[in-house]
């Protein structure tokens, strides 16, 4: 059992920051030593990124700064879990913090 962090990224009708955040995960990966422990989804009216491998403090580090990258919807948050919980959505929420927008 190990420490997973959820992302949770509202919805929206421009997806194009799906691909952006799953292509940052990788550069993050290589600077954080984190592991992207799943494939993305979604799950009802949110998109849900997973990751591993790092201390909880590195990996909500990482979820913060995915929430802040251009393009990101607001609203993300994370869920503090672990790898054998039975279902995603299930832990400690933590809200991150909102950066810049498309246009502001």
């Amino acid at each position: 059992m190990a420490v997973l962090v959820e992302i949770h990224v509202p919805m929206t009708d421009d997806i194009e920051w799906i691909d952006d955040i799953g292509d940052y995960l990788i550069d993050l990966e290589d600077e954080l030593g984190l592991e992207e422990y799943d494939d993305g989804e979604q799950y009802g009216d949110v998109y849900i990124f997973f990751i591993a491998g790092a201390s909880e403090r590195t990996l909500l580090a990482a979820a913060s700064r995915v929430a802040t990258r251009k393009g990101v919807p607001a609203g993300a948050f994370a869920m503090v879990t672990t790898t054998d919980a039975p279902q995603f959505g299930m832990g400690r929420r933590v809200n991150l913090p909102v950066g810049s927008r498309i246009g502001s």
